[in-house]
């Protein structure tokens, strides 16, 4: 019987201790090891690898290194703007776009006065990737308000009002050779179908000219193509060259021979491009307008901005899908365009300052509030992790990555995460830079939050990617 007594004891023993510190007191040897040789591979000779692992049922940190070293972190980055804007906003934050008019309706359906949209940042806004928020469905949604209020013509403007971000913005320590293209689209407050445009291209032989398909596009800008035709299997090498107000944007590198692909670059003013599709909707139906498009950015100056005064008649408003839906696109397929918007909107409701690197500074002194994060440890440049200027540390993504296990809206944050190599995990790719932070279920029930970065690598990624796989399965 006293023996029985023991072994109860030594059971309430165990419990107390927690069989989770036990768990990872045995993991430490194992991640040790596995760091140990992926860190001395030849390929990160003049390179850094840094590596949190954290408990996820007790908040213990099991292993790091170099945890407090800043690093550039890619699209990993994605994951601390999502658990901001979630923190912040809550996963039912929807943005909202009204469609005004000014002026007055004659007894003829005459319109003497402007439409004006007026934009809050939403990204998704005649976005493909929900049903809602398609381009032609957003449109006829204008337009049928328009025509039940009796207007047939528009004596007057189509503005888009892009005001509340000071215009069209492009974060400043973008590089020149992303700008240009679809995932280096910058942020308005009015943006449309995503601000990128599709191009392709009837290539030729090998180096010459790849001649550029018919496209229907805004007529403010105009496409100059230097692009040529590259060897069989050579894939996709164009880029685009622009920057916001654009009027040319040249279009440069190579198009493989035996490629069949969509290209997508930057629209230099995508307000302006919503303005004249919503004139080009409403021609369809009829209802002419007399004026120009144009957009509030474009008019304020001393002679125009009195058109932008008088009341606002408001006609309709368009809400964007749940946040939470929006996060789930924005890990899944990394849109840096998602995140600039969050962002932007972080800074504009906590100190109502949507300037970018203001918003990210602010993002930094968040998590230093609530988690004692020192500010040096996110020190950040934009939203979404395409500045190659951006340094954050492991220990801090990876404490930000644990905070969001207890919040209300973390299962939806779980299911945006994509899965790699078997793991929920963000992944973030930049020129000598990979990195993946996630969560991982071992097969004895442990659960870990993770954030792995590596810096100046040398040799082919996709080796790179296998050997992080590789340290990263010793969780599984």
């Amino acid at each position: 019987m006293r023996n029985f007594f023991s072994f109860l004891f030594f059971l309430a023993i165990i419990n107390f201790v927690g069989v989770d510190n036990l768990h990872g007191q045995e993991i430490k040897p194992k991640i040790q090891a596995a760091f140990d040789a992926f860190s001395k591979h030849p390929s990160l000779q003049n390179g850094i690898a840094s590596l949190t692992v954290i408990n996820s049922k007790t908040g213990e940190i099991v292993f790091e290194r170099n945890n407090h070293t800043g690093l550039p972190s890619a699209s990993t980055l994605k994951v601390i703007t999502s658990i901001t804007a979630l923190d912040l906003l809550g996963a039912d934050y929807t943005f909202s776009t009204h469609l005004y008019y000014t002026g007055e309706i004659d007894s003829l359906g005459t319109l003497n006065g402007n439409l004006i949209i007026e934009g809050t940042g939403d990204p998704t806004l005649g976005s493909d990737r929900y049903p809602e928020t398609k381009a032609d469905v957003i449109l006829a949604k204008w337009t049928n308000a328009i025509k039940d209020l009796g207007i047939k013509q528009i004596n007057g403007k189509v503005i888009a009002d892009d005001t509340l971000f000071n215009g069209y913005d492009v974060p400043g320590t973008w590089m020149w050779t992303d700008i240009g293209n679809y995932y280096g689209a910058g942020i308005s407050s009015l943006n449309w179908k995503e601000n990128k445009l599709g191009i392709s291209f009837n290539p030729g032989r090998p180096g010459q000219s790849a001649s550029l398909n018919p496209v229907s596009k805004a007529p403010f800008y105009k496409l100059i193509n230097e692009v040529k035709t590259g060897s069989p299997g050579s894939g996709d090498n164009v880029y685009a060259y622009s920057a916001p107000y654009s009027t040319d944007v040249y279009l440069r590198g190579t198009y493989g021979s035996d490629l069949k692909k969509t290209i997508e670059i930057s629209v230099p003013d995508p307000a302006l491009d919503l303005a004249y599709s919503l004139e080009a909707f409403l021609s369809k139906d009829s209802i002419l307008i007399s004026d120009t498009v144009t957009t509030a950015k474009r008019l304020m100056n001393i002679d125009s901005l009195i058109v932008l005064q008088g009341e606002r008649k408001l006609i309709t408003t368009i809400k964007s899908p749940r946040l939470g839906e929006i996060i789930h696109w924005f890990n899944q397929k990394s849109i840096n365009l998602y995140g600039e918007s969050l962002l932007k909107v972080v800074g504009g409701i906590t100190a109502l300052d949507y300037d970018t690197e203001d918003a990210a500074n602010l993002v930094s002194k968040y998590w230093q509030n609530k988690l004692g994060i020192e500010t040096s440890a996110i020190q950040t440049y934009d939203g979404s992790g395409l500045s190659p200027q951006n340094r954050v540390t492991t220990l801090a993504m990876g404490k930000i990555m644990q905070y969001a296990k207890g919040r209300p809206w973390y299962d939806e944050f779980l299911k945006s995460l994509p899965v790699v190599n078997k793991t929920s995990m963000k992944s973030g790719t930049i020129g000598g830079v990979l990195g993946y932070t996630g969560y991982q279920l071992s097969a004895d029930g442990q659960e870990y939050t993770f954030a792995l970065l590596i810096n100046n690598y040398k040799g082919p990624a996709s080796q790179m990617r296998q050997r992080m796989f590789k340290l990263l399965d010793v969780l599984k």
